[in-house]
């Protein structure tokens, strides 16, 4: 499962996390190395100036915030990670607070105080919740409206106290789909710590099927510019890195240039544009883990004519500012009517004025000039009557449409509803104006409504444009109106397609999204998402059905199933070794957020009864299924409580019980970080350290390992301590593949499987590619289901809750049968019912040659409580014997290209033909030498080549998974010999 994701973006997070650290140090640390930073042309004032500015903080500062997002296919996983420092001994108040897109969903939030793991859990909303609840509880900040709209930001917030020299971290993790508009995708990071921050990291990796044809990183923007398209200066420090279906870009201002920009912490918006080559057809078809998902955006079609009604707000609080813009916008607007358009203004307030009543007039150099005059003297007075103002719209384009004038049946057909007030006059309840307009309307037409400023009900807007195939757009009050309401008109001023019908085969789908759409506009883009129900079909038809200006389309084909998914997993592998993240399950969660916001707005569409409690349940039931924060669910957050000595205790949810882990206790483990280009090495400090406030870091005892483990790329080696020998082989398997280690799965539970990942081989070397393990997973099915994923970056531990927490901090987590105990940037030691203990050691390079990448090696640090049917590529040897024999005839001995880069162990004198006994079976070795524990440790071993042909039961093949989460038993016999 991709959570991915979120998660794929914490392989930038360095949160340094240590209870009770000296912080003073830290403070020396940091004004050190402003003292230290390029200038460049800066006056050498400036150093000087960032210093008195740190120096005035007063609340907890925040030392690094990494933002990191990875786009995979227009859907993009967000992971922010915030370190915030108390300097000072007393308790502080700090506040976490960051902008997240309005159309985005929260699908996990964890805090780490003073060495505790403090979780958060998504919970179905009651009924007849407490409406007034703390601000404590990871809320949404900005809107009173729980159905929220498309491109605005929310602001989540949280505050919570922080020990005197002490941390906290915060790590918070979001995903959206990117919407295509105007012909480009657009991704915005809010960059608005509040102050200067010390490390501050923003990176965008963007992993596509098509070619990237535009792309553009923007200048920072804030609440009112919007910037163009066209070339412009990128924010200081923005490096690009780009090939034809990848990109990586960062953001990485040190403080003098943030200074440079503002010395508030309130950098802007990082914004990034981009757009992939496209063809007419039928789309791009995505299939992965069992969905699904169809891009569809042609292009260079004939433009479809189109008949508008502008019904705009004429009411007293349009004066000034806003009519000024609107007039502005309109002007414009104008300018880009297209010859076979027809047109119409109505002004509404307490009065409805029609400009050329009773018809809708072509566009000529005449009328468009008449237009300009009437929209000039518009002049704003009087009260707000929003439903004579859309019946008067209505009530023109129905005429129109009905009247002998209407020649061209393959129009499109729309309304342009503005205001920027609640009605105030006329009919003024919600619902007999959604009423009104649904029966004068007719599903004639669609209805696109624009609301302005803070005093809109939006869920009017909402509601009137979704009941009627249109859309509505918000535009803050700070926002450049005329900007916007141009921007918004250019994404539906040009149509290409109307009454567009997505078809699939019956028989191989199942809840698909939304399939029929009214209209398809030049520069947007129609996506569909589904399941496949039938996973033996080979293929899947597709037909697609529109209409354009001159006749009727018909799109069909056959799509191979298996073709379309050994193309989307090659580009997910691709993602992996280029981008160096994880992308597996994507596709299905796309097909929950867009399930999720289809709830949501059927929902809202529904007049209550029995539909509106079927999308209300189902929206629920997968916002739980996905953890995702929506309107339908909150999130219960956990928040530490500082007692008199300092120290941090365990508090209860703000607005509900705490989640049943009352025996989880979450400690600091303190390990030495080996520096250089090497992987990290696992060495613990021998001397424990005293504060200045004579507090000890707490310390552990040493784990015992065996050296039956797979490391490298990879290397197996198994320990058999009663024969008193060592057994190792290896596994060329193929990036990508999930090769299961150990399965007891009808026994103690559990089982443990390693993914695969891929680099190019070094040069001269015999090997096409490196492959190396990315990734680890532990699934434990006694006496509860629940998982531990491990990758060089970040552990996923589902247990009784969700977490997801940052390798590059040391911290521990235990339940009543599970215990995980990361050591930073070292090691994770999985412990299982007390007894079944594993350790996976991180590997991580600070200049990693192209060869090199971040992996994982696994070792079984203690084997009871498996049981003896346990197998695996490692576990069928936990409780054999073994025997060395003596071969006899002409035996050809494996030779360096066998070993995969072990080498002869020095003074060797045994036989040069010796066989293994294993099994029944003998397997002809050799003596080599391998390195274990990060490098560490030699280990003398006897090598059996051609990937352990006749060592291990069947072929190696037999051990390939078809994914990390699978618990399948070995296919030659029930867990057994």
């Amino acid at each position: 499962m991709l959570l991915v994701a979120c998660v794929l973006c914490f392989s930038q997070v360095a949160c340094a996390l240590t209870a009770n650290e000296d912080a003073t140090e830290d403070v020396d640390l940091e004004d050190g190395m402003v003292s230290q930073l390029d200038l460049g042309n800066a006056p050498r004032r400036v150093p000087r100036q960032v210093k008195t500015l740190l120096s005035k903080e007063t609340k907890p500062h925040i030392q690094e915030l990494s933002i990191q997002t990875t786009i995979m296919s227009r859907y993009a996983f967000t992971a922010v990670s915030c370190t915030m420092l108390n300097r000072y001994s007393a308790a502080t108040e700090g506040v976490f607070q960051l902008q997240v897109p309005a159309a985005a969903f929260i699908s996990n939030f964890t805090m780490i105080v003073g060495g505790r793991v403090f979780p958060s859990q998504i919970k179905v909303k009651k009924k007849n919740g407490d409406k007034n609840r703390d601000e404590n509880n990871g809320r949404m900040k900005s809107k009173k409206s729980a159905e929220r709209s498309e491109g605005e930001a929310e602001t989540f917030r949280m505050a919570i106290t922080v020990p005197g020299r002490n941390r906290a971290v915060f790590l918070l993790t979001y995903e959206e789909l990117l919407v295509r508009r105007l012909g480009y995708y657009e991704h915005v990071t809010s960059v608005r710590p509040m102050h200067l921050v010390s490390r501050l990291n923003v990176g965008v990796t963007i992993v596509e099927h098509s070619r990237i044809k535009y792309l553009d990183v923007l200048p920072l923007r804030n609440g009112k510019t919007s910037p163009s398209s066209g070339k412009a200066t990128m924010p200081v420090s923005t490096v690009v890195r780009q090939n034809e279906t990848f990109c990586k870009i960062s953001f990485t201002p040190n403080i003098v240039q943030q200074v440079k920009i503002t010395n508030n912490g309130i950098l802007g918006d990082f914004v990034v544009r981009y757009d992939v080559e496209r063809e007419m057809g039928i789309g791009d078809i995505q299939v992965l883990d069992g969905h699904f998902v169809h891009y569809f955006a042609p292009k260079d079609l004939p433009i479809v004519p189109k008949n508008v009604v502008f019904v705009i707000d004429t009411s007293a609080s349009m004066v000034g500012t806003k009519i000024r813009q609107t007039k502005e916008a309109l002007f414009t607007i104008l300018r880009d009517l297209r010859p076979n358009d027809r047109f119409n203004f109505v002004t509404f307030s307490s009065r409805i004025r029609v400009w050329q009543p009773g018809k809708l007039v072509p566009v000529t150099p005449n009328n468009v000039r008449d237009a300009k005059k009437f929209i000039y003297m518009i002049s704003p007075t009087g009260g707000t009557d929003i439903n004579r103002g859309i019946q008067a719209g209505s009530l023109l384009l129905s005429e129109y449409l009905s009247s002998q004038e209407h020649t061209n049946g393959n129009s499109v057909s729309l309304i342009i509803f503005l205001t920027d007030g609640r009605p105030t006059v006329g009919v003024i309840q919600t619902p007999s104006i959604l009423g009104n307009t649904k029966t004068a309307v007719k599903e004639k037409f669609c209805i696109f409504t624009i609301g302005m400023g803070k005093d809109v009900d939006y869920r009017l807007l909402e509601r009137m444009a979704l009941e009627n195939c249109g859309t509505m757009r918000r535009i803050p009050e700070e926002a450049d109106t005329s900007t916007m309401l141009k921007g918004f008109y250019d994404e539906i001023g040009t149509p290409l397609l109307s009454d567009i019908r997505m078809e699939y085969s019956d028989d191989a789908v199942e809840y698909v999204t939304r399939n029929h759409f009214p209209n398809y506009f030049n520069g947007s883009e129609i996506v569909v998402a589904g399941r496949l129900h039938n996973r033996s079909a080979n293929a899947l038809h597709v037909q697609v059905t529109a209409s354009n200006s001159e006749h009727s389309l018909t799109m069909e084909t056959d799509v191979s199933l298996g073709e379309r998914e050994r193309q989307t997993r090659r580009r997910v592998k691709e993602a992996e070794a280029e981008a160096g993240v994880g992308a597996d399950g994507y596709v299905e969660r796309l097909w929950g957020f867009l399930s999720v916001k289809e709830g949501l707005k059927g929902r809202l569409r529904s007049h209550g009864g029995a539909e509106r409690e079927n999308f209300t349940r189902r929206a629920a039931d997968l916002s739980l299924a996905y953890n995702f924060l929506t309107p339908l669910t909150q999130m219960l957050v956990e928040t530490p409580q500082v007692l008199a000595d300092g120290t941090v205790a365990r508090a209860e949810p703000a607005g509900g019980p705490p989640p049943d882990d009352s025996g989880m206790a979450n400690r600091l483990l303190e390990w030495e970080e080996s520096a250089g280009d090497t992987p990290q090495s696992l060495h613990r400090k021998k001397k424990e350290e005293l504060h200045q406030n004579g507090i000890k870091k707490p310390t552990k005892k040493s784990v015992t390992f065996s050296k039956t483990s797979a490391d490298g790329d990879p290397h197996f080696v198994v320990e058999f301590p009663h024969n008193k020998l060592n057994v190792c082989f290896n596994i060329n398997g193929e990036a990508g593949d999930i090769l299961r280690l150990v399965t007891d799965h009808k026994h103690s539970g559990v089982t443990v499987n390693g993914k695969l990942i891929g680099t190019p081989a070094p040069s001269g070397s015999h090997k096409q590619q490196r492959t190396y393990f990315g990734s680890i997973t532990v699934v434990v099915d006694m006496p509860r289901r629940s998982y531990i994923e491990v990758t060089p970056h970040k552990v996923i531990l589902d247990s009784r809750d969700r977490m997801v927490l940052p390798c590059s901090s040391s911290i521990s987590v235990e339940s009543e049968s599970l215990s995980v105990n990361i050591a930073a940037n070292a090691s994770v030691t999985v412990t299982i019912q007390a007894s079944i203990q594993f350790v996976i050691l991180l590997h991580g390079y600070k200049n990693p040659a192209p060869y090199q990448q971040d992996h994982l090696g696994f070792y079984i640090a203690n084997k009871k409580g498996l049981s003896k049917d346990t197998h695996g590529l490692l576990g069928q040897f936990l409780y054999e014997e073994v025997a060395l024999i003596q071969l006899h005839g002409n035996i050809t001995v494996a030779t360096g290209n066998d070993m995969g880069g072990a080498g002869p162990a020095p003074g060797n004198a045994e036989p040069e033909h010796t066989g293994l006994k294993v099994k029944k079976r003998t397997v002809e070795v050799v003596k080599k030498t391998r390195r274990i524990y990060s490098g560490t440790h030699t280990v003398d071993c006897w090598f059996a080549k051609n990937n352990a042909a006749h060592l291990i039961d069947g072929q190696y093949q037999d051990y390939v998974v078809p994914h990390q989460f699978d618990t399948g038993h070995w296919p030659h016999g029930n867990n057994m010999h």
